[in-house]
């Protein structure tokens, strides 16, 4: 099994970045195409963003153009650079694998709020 554990969130502004990391456990890492997802209160979980293993990357039409998903294989991380935050993208963050068939992570919480 993989392992993730999300950091980096918190309180910002309308407008304002964040940058999400998530580092996995195994080095297998490096072979799993990754996944941001995000759940926000009473509503379900949702891919935001996706990489492969080769490094193509996906996005939500509700991210794409603010949001900027990248990995280093080297330290079994996957990043979520946020910019443009809205209220809307005040969730708890996670990451797994594109097809998330890993035990989830703890997540991280994103408020977007003035």
């Amino acid at each position: 099994q993989v392992q993730f554990v999300e950091s980096g969130g918190g309180l910002v502004q309308p407008g304002g970045s964040l940058r999400l990391s998530c580092a996995a456990s195994r080095s297998i890492f490096r072979f799993i195409d990754m996944g941001w997802y995000r759940q926000a209160p009473g509503q379900q979980r949702e891919l935001v963003a996706s990489i492969t293993s080769s490094g193509n990357t996906d996005y939500a039409h509700s991210v794409k153009g603010r949001f900027t998903i990248s990995r280093d294989n080297a330290k079994n991380t996957v990043y979520l650079q946020m910019n443009g935050l809205a209220p809307e993208d005040t969730a708890v963050y996670y990451c797994n694998g594109k097809v998330p068939r890993y035990n989830w992570g703890q997540g991280t919480q994103v408020t977007v709020s003035s």
